[in-house]
């Protein structure tokens, strides 16, 4: 039986599906959290057992300090997974929500274990990196860098109670993420299917493509209209890039 999220610092489970075969984890991006999943839960349960990571720093887990590396994070997540790998995962991450999963599926495979694939949705490849340093830069500055790619709710950008609440978390996914170096040797077994933005600003579709030297079982591009938040924008297209997965997997185990 699966751990109960409450027990789980790491692990947020909000619609249980006790009949599933297969779970899909969730890792958010720079400032996000796991309730940003909600509705892919609410979209696959309860043929999928969906549950996502919760990072240090937000939500109910804001009085903790936040992780300033994808080392540290995915050591973090690797140990939580331990407990939630009764069923067959699949892996689906954001941005730095990627390379996390990135970084976890190969701490679990060194392990003997992994998943079957691994989704990386609007991020480019783990060893392409651009010298971007937001994560130094004044509060306004950052503030900034949300607005312009629309992933976060603009009431809550502007509230600046909250604001402060959560900035520290936000500056520590930054630096975690931008400060992150990929050997370019780095890879995974399992396959990769990369979903990105035809206008995204933070991947183009050459260092989407360029996953490719990061997977030993092959990889597959999605390209969707929109930005960085393509997935919000067009929330019923990438549940069903997600859907044709899960009936082709349990199409092979039946």
């Amino acid at each position: 039986m699966s751990p109960s999220p409450s027990d789980d610092l790491w692990i947020r489970r909000f619609q249980p599906a006790p009949e599933a075969t297969e779970r899909l984890v969730c890792f958010p991006h720079a400032g996000g959290s796991a309730s940003f999943y909600l509705p892919v839960s609410s979209a696959l349960s309860p043929e999928v057992d969906v549950v996502a990571v919760q990072y240090p720093g937000r939500q109910d887990r804001r009085r903790e300090r936040g992780l300033t590396s994808i080392a540290e994070l995915a050591d973090g997540v690797t140990e939580a997974l331990a407990a939630w790998d009764d069923r067959p995962l699949t892996f689906f991450g954001h941005s730095m929500g990627s390379v996390v999963a990135f970084e976890v599926a190969r701490r679990m495979e060194r392990a003997g274990s992994g998943p079957v694939r691994l989704f990386a949705s609007g991020r480019r490849a783990p060893s392409r990196t651009r010298g971007e340093k937001v994560h130094t830069l004044h509060d306004a500055a950052v503030v900034a860098e949300l607005r312009s790619l629309s992933g976060t709710d603009t009431q809550f950008l502007d509230d600046e109670e909250l604001l402060r609440m959560v900035l520290p978390a936000i500056r520590s996914d930054y630096q975690a993420v931008e400060t992150y170096r990929c050997d370019p040797g780095a890879t995974v077994r399992c396959p990769v299917t990369v979903l990105v933005g035809f206008d995204d600003p933070k991947t183009s579709l050459d260092e989407a493509r360029a996953w490719e030297e990061h997977t030993l079982s092959g990889m597959d591009l999605r390209v969707f209209p929109g930005g960085h938040f393509f997935l919000s924008e067009h929330p019923a297209d990438v549940i069903a890039v997600l859907t044709e997965h899960f009936s082709a997997t349990a199409s092979r185990q039946a």
